[in-house]
């Protein structure tokens, strides 16, 4: 936990709570010890929609469909989510949620390995969401920004490791130091990259907002 447990305990205690469904599919997945979004990220997302209202979101990672329900229900009505996910054991769990929740007119979901979705996706998406591998994150960001529509938001989860990022390479468990060295990279390259607008959050376990800059050609003041 990166921000302290006491102030997170109360900023938690503030939280108004979400629908009954979406509590019981998150007390399944924690006895089921399926990891999904925490609560203080769930309080960020519901923001972020409020304020973004998204037309198209792209969920890369869906686990058993908790963070796509959530962003269904506290987003615009007429949003549309795409989710992909490739661990088989807990696709069939996200399918059954999604038709708990009755949204499977609203949510496509993409069953597979999501470098080679993302490679075969077209059109552009004013929202991702990204909660999937954590060492893969550097490698799906090209697809994910050729997606990401001009003036769209791409939010990044689980970026700073429970504060393991901070630490030298060699401090870091030998089994970790391959996602520890992706995930620099990752963070390197989005707060430097031209076509992004960055920051990283100690909220969480660590979430990055990205904002793709408009070109003056998307601009629709520019003529």
């Amino acid at each position: 936990m990166i921000a302290g447990e006491r102030t997170t305990a109360y900023i938690n205690s503030l939280d108004r709570g979400n629908t009954e469904l979406l509590n019981q599919i998150e007390r399944e997945a924690k006895e089921a010890c399926v990891p999904i979004i925490r609560q203080e990220m769930q309080s960020l997302l519901k923001t972020l929609l409020a304020a973004k209202k998204p037309k198209a979101v792209l969920e890369v990672g869906t686990a058993v469909g908790f963070s796509a329900l959530l962003m269904c229900e506290y987003g615009p009505r007429d949003m549309r989510l795409t989710t992909i996910e490739k661990y088989e054991k807990r696709i069939p769990v996200a399918r059954e949620n999604f038709r708990r929740a009755g949204r499977e007119g609203q949510i496509t979901f993409l069953e597979g390995d999501a470098a080679e979705i993302l490679s075969r996706l077209t059109g552009s998406y004013d929202f991702i969401f990204m909660d999937a591998a954590k060492g893969q994150y550097i490698h799906f960001l090209p697809d994910v920004l050729r997606l990401l529509e001009p003036g769209g938001l791409l939010v990044s989860d689980n970026v700073l490791q429970d504060g393991d990022i901070m630490e030298s390479r060699f401090a870091v468990e030998r089994r970790n130091r391959t996602i520890h060295s992706r995930m620099r990279e990752y963070l390197y390259t989005l707060t430097h990259h031209p076509e992004l607008t960055t920051s990283v959050l100690p909220l969480g376990d660590g979430v990055t907002l990205s904002v793709k800059r408009e070109t003056a050609g998307s601009s629709p003041e520019q003529g």
